[in-house]
């Protein structure tokens, strides 16, 4: 079962990956050293499927595709905080990692609470204490990129779909107006 792992407010992208790795670009070194300067020991203790609970702006500072990027090759399934720095909300999802805004969820959780996430129904429980949050629902062109593994896998199915899921997820517009 999926664990929980809890930051509080303001964890910057050099938190979560230092900018010294960022010469690396093979997701499973920069893996090794997530969240390293905040739980040196946080890499070799996270499992697949567990899930960083955090509070405000989650992921603030460099615009850095790596933060998502060693988050996900570490193992963690999903990222739940009370809100997130914009630019690394939307890396996360061109990675295939879902970020979910739960103003309540923070405080409901202690490291190593068991935690099932309803990215659909926009629902975050705490399997351990039995308690549930109501979190801001994913539109559903972004559970579309999720499930596609992110946005380039997304844009590929797009593209072998003779561009149908871009175009309007789903709706081919019926013209196009080009003015000079």
């Amino acid at each position: 079962m999926p664990r929980a792992w809890v930051f509080g407010d303001n964890i910057d992208t050099d938190q979560i990956i230092a900018g010294r790795y960022l010469v690396k670009t093979d997701p499973r070194e920069l893996a090794k050293h997530a969240m390293e300067t905040i739980d040196p020991k946080f890499a070799t203790r996270v499992r697949a499927g567990d899930v960083i609970i955090a509070g405000r702006n989650f992921g603030c500072g460099s615009s850095r595709e790596h933060a998502p990027v060693a988050l996900k090759a570490a193992g963690i399934s999903a990222i739940v905080a009370e809100s997130f720095a914009r630019i690394f909300y939307r890396n996360a999802i061109n990675q295939g990692l879902p970020a979910v805004v739960c103003r309540r969820a923070r405080k409901g959780f202690k490291s190593g609470d068991e935690v099932e996430i309803d990215l659909e129904k926009g629902m975050v429980h705490n399997l351990t204490t039995g308690k549930s949050f109501k979190c801001e629902p994913l539109p559903e062109f972004i559970l579309r990129i999720l499930r596609a593994g992110g946005m380039l896998p997304y844009l590929k199915q797009s593209a072998e779909k003779g561009g149908e899921i871009l175009m309007g997820f789903g709706a081919r517009p019926t013209s196009v107006e080009w003015r000079r």
